[in-house]
């Protein structure tokens, strides 16, 4: 049995809303989870993002081994006392990493061997490190130490990298053993191979784990490929456990994701489009670098309860993603994650009333009225 409850409140269809409920506090589902890779949520305060609505950010493994350091975190208090941060943090266990660095890396069926990318230094990960280094930060949620293969790929690759990871799982779940008020999450892998999901899915189940991650869909399939696997993997997962789509996504992926009984997201998507002049908002897609902004007066969205959305004009705003200023920046990516938090707010709302499908139709149909 898990030590962490996952308390179902309501279910719509296939949609649910409900709290995974740790020591340091509720992460209220369906969740948007703001990644901090580097212990900081990029241009945000971590009040910020607390008064945005998040109850728990992402940390990452491989950047926080290389800098500042899992042993030194540990020294200082932790990662939660080192980013302010007093709420749950999950924290990624590296397997992404270790897949975009193909050209810095070698894979072996114990671990993975790498060069920093930051000095060259060679490191040595592997599933009982990857526990060691969640542990020392001292994560709420540990993941496993998976390999994720990036598509389109060859189907024995997929199958390779997949039996590879669940065997990792196994490793992953002696090495973290049974503390109090920790999570440790599976992560199924298979590429866009419906029966290696399948499969991947049952293997995890049967080794047992606190809660389930749906890895490998966020490297360059289409969405309809996304959706496709998570109908074919969510079956098979424990309906008592959260799910957690990983790597996920633009505003119209979560709420289909939604749809298909996902629990969790985390994503990169709104933080680095608001440092590149992009806002996320409900009447869609914004792009403050556009010279059709110059002159106009208005706020972003005059009637939300974001000040940096409510209160500057958009000709200011442009002028400050035009100019390269730091304040846009800070500004836009505050809009967009309190955008992200709403759109889970409503959706939690909707589906307690058992209208997630009409909310999700409204809402799709004003980010076609433009801004």
């Amino acid at each position: 049995m898990s030590t962490i409850p996952f308390d179902i409140a309501a279910t719509d269809g296939a949609a649910r809303t409900g709290a995974l409920v740790f020591p340091r506090g509720e992460v209220r589902t369906p969740a948007f989870m703001p990644v901090g890779t580097a212990a900081t949520v990029k241009a945000m305060y971590a009040s910020q993002v607390r008064e945005t609505g998040a109850d728990v950010v992402l940390g990452n493994v491989y950047h926080l081994m290389l800098r500042p350091g899992a042993e030194r975190v540990a020294e200082l208090g932790g990662l939660h006392r080192f980013m302010g941060w007093p709420h749950p943090i999950l924290t990624d266990s590296g397997g992404f990493q270790v897949m975009s660095l193909a050209s810095l890396r070698k894979l072996d069926k114990d671990g993975v061997t790498f060069r920093s990318h930051v000095d060259g230094s060679t490191h040595r990960l592997t599933p009982e490190r990857s526990v060691e280094i969640q542990r020392l930060l001292g994560s709420d949620v540990t993941m496993q130490l998976d390999e994720c293969v990036r598509l389109p790929a060859e189907r024995a690759e997929v199958e390779r990298a997949m039996r590879l990871s669940i065997d990792w799982a196994e490793r992953c779940k002696v090495a973290f053993g049974t503390p109090e008020g920790r999570a440790l999450f599976g992560i199924v892998q298979g590429g866009d191979q419906a029966d290696l999901r399948r499969a991947s899915a049952r293997g995890l189940v049967d080794i047992g784990f606190d809660g389930y991650a749906v890895g490998g869909l966020a490297v360059g399939e289409p969405q309809d490929v996304m959706l496709a696997m998570l109908e074919e993997t969510i079956p098979e997962l424990p309906a008592g456990r959260p799910r957690y789509l990983m790597g996920v996504g633009s505003p119209d992926d979560l709420l289909k994701s939604i749809a298909r009984g996902v629990d969790m997201f985390d994503c990169v998507m709104p933080t680095r489009a608001g440092r590149h002049g992009q806002v996320f908002t409900r009447f869609g897609r914004l792009n403050l670098k556009n010279a059709r902004h110059a002159d106009d007066p208005r706020p972003i969205d005059e009637e939300s309860a974001c000040p940096a959305a409510r209160d500057y004009s958009r000709a200011y705003l442009h002028h400050l993603v035009k100019t390269g200023e730091i304040l846009g920046m800070m500004l836009l990516t505050w809009v967009n994650l309190d955008y992200y938090q709403r759109l889970m707010e409503g959706a939690r709302a909707a589906i307690r009333a058992g209208t997630f499908e009409a909310y999700a139709a409204e809402t799709t149909a004003g980010w076609a009225q433009g801004g």
